[in-house]
């Protein structure tokens, strides 16, 4: 063999031993890179949840709604309590503009106090009149008894008298009827006068009660403690509506705005078809409010829906049940329409082993997990006592097992 083709060779077989060698080193480096660098959990023993997750969001079982005074006209809002804000029974949470019904109380007092005035006036000429009518009459009884008394002399005077005299006596008597009747007719036309006046005074007296309560009802109060929502104003159409505020005319008997009874606060979750049969009431529930992920808040489950939902925000169309879990003593933070997760308690396993839900790999189609032995990662095989989304409670390893939580890369034979 010729000494370039020695060359030749040697270089080609450097060449060759130097990748075999990077080959190798490189194999070596990642083995010995996924032993140190792949993410790693321990195994926890402790009391194994087993939950059926679902979402929703808060709402109350008993709200109070704020109603716009029956009986006013042109009512227009000139002071609203903040949105959102906590507000206590009794307390003044909607003003509207009493202008309107002030002026009108100073137009039906002055309507009252000229009927009245009226009505004193009436008192007064009945009075007077029946005093006329009582002298007058007693001049008419007077005078028959003139003529009775010189009707008796017919027999000491002459015929001429005594006719006379009768016919007097006559005259005196019918003049006695008509000042009777003058008389009782006097009295019902005053009784008529002052009936018809005295019931125009009521009425104006009515019509300032009337305005006095319609001042009163210019101020709204909340019967109970909780937080204010106002409704929307619709009256310039759907499109254009938004919650009520200051300057805002509102109709007579419309609902101004919603109080919900804190005290009542649930949390209403929708529960998949096919977790249904998992849940039964009494059920304790874990929620967490998106708005406060920090805080657990503990709950029992009261009422189920006896029927589904069906949704078609999605494809294809979904079916849920409604389940609302009482929360005892609410937070005061929380509100009304906050979402929230809810982890309803389907069973408890003590003392359980649990690892993430990640570390769990299927190796020859059994389920196992990889911990690290002599640095390096080998499969060991578990058994499945109970699953949730992120944690598995399983038996085969000891607390405190370190598992990984990715798969290590495979040698090729």
């Amino acid at each position: 063999m010729s000494r370039p083709a020695v060359k030749v060779w040697a270089r080609t077989l450097l060449v060759a031993l130097l990748l075999a060698g990077s080959a190798l080193a490189l194999r070596e480096f990642r083995r010995t890179q996924d032993a140190a660098d792949l993410p790693s959990a321990p195994a926890k023993k402790q009391d194994f949840l087993v939950l059926v997750k679902c979402r929703g969001e808060l709402s109350a079982q008993r709200s109070v709604q704020l109603i716009a005074p029956r009986d006013v006209p042109d009512l227009q809002i000139i002071w609203l309590a903040p949105p959102g804000s906590m507000v206590k029974a009794g307390q003044t949470v909607i003003k509207f503009d009493p202008s309107k019904s002030q002026q009108d109380l100073k137009e039906k007092q002055a309507a009252l106090r000229q009927a009245q005035a009226s009505v004193d006036q009436q008192e007064a000429q009945s009075r007077n009149t029946a005093e006329q009518d009582k002298l007058d009459l007693a001049k008419a009884k007077y005078d028959v008894e003139r003529a009775r008394l010189e009707a008796s002399k017919q027999a000491i005077v002459s015929v001429i008298e005594g006719q006379e005299s009768a016919i007097d006596l006559g005259l005196a008597e019918e003049k006695l009827k008509v000042q009777q009747a003058a008389t009782a007719l006097h009295k019902a036309s005053d009784s008529a006068k002052m009936a018809s006046l005295v019931r125009l005074r009521d009425e104006a007296k009515n019509q300032v009660e009337l305005t006095e309560k319609r001042l009163t009802l210019m101020e709204v109060t909340t019967p109970l403690e909780g937080v204010i929502s106002y409704l929307a104003n619709t009256s310039q159409g759907w499109m254009n509506s938004q919650p009520y505020k200051v300057g805002d005319h509102a109709v007579p008997g419309i609902a101004l705005a919603e109080i919900p009874d804190m005290a009542t606060l649930q949390m209403e979750s929708k529960v998949e078809e096919v977790d249904r049969g998992r849940i039964k009431l009494d059920d304790t529930v874990l929620i967490h409010v998106d708005a406060f992920p920090e805080n657990v808040i503990s709950a029992k489950l009261t009422s189920i829906s006896p029927l589904t939902e069906q949704s078609f925000n999605e494809w294809p169309p979904t079916r849920t049940f409604r389940a609302f879990a009482l929360i005892e003593k609410p937070d005061s933070r929380l509100r009304p329409g906050m979402n929230a997760g809810a982890d309803i308690v389907e069973t408890k396993l003590p003392g359980a082993i649990s690892i993430p839900a990640k570390a769990l790999f299927t190796i020859k189609g059994k389920p196992s997990i990889y911990t690290k032995r002599n640095g390096q990662y080998v499969p060991v095989e578990v058994r499945v006592k109970a699953r949730n989304p992120d944690e598995i409670a399983v038996e085969g390893i000891a607390p405190g097992t370190l598992v990984a939580l990715a798969e290590p890369i495979q040698e090729k034979k």
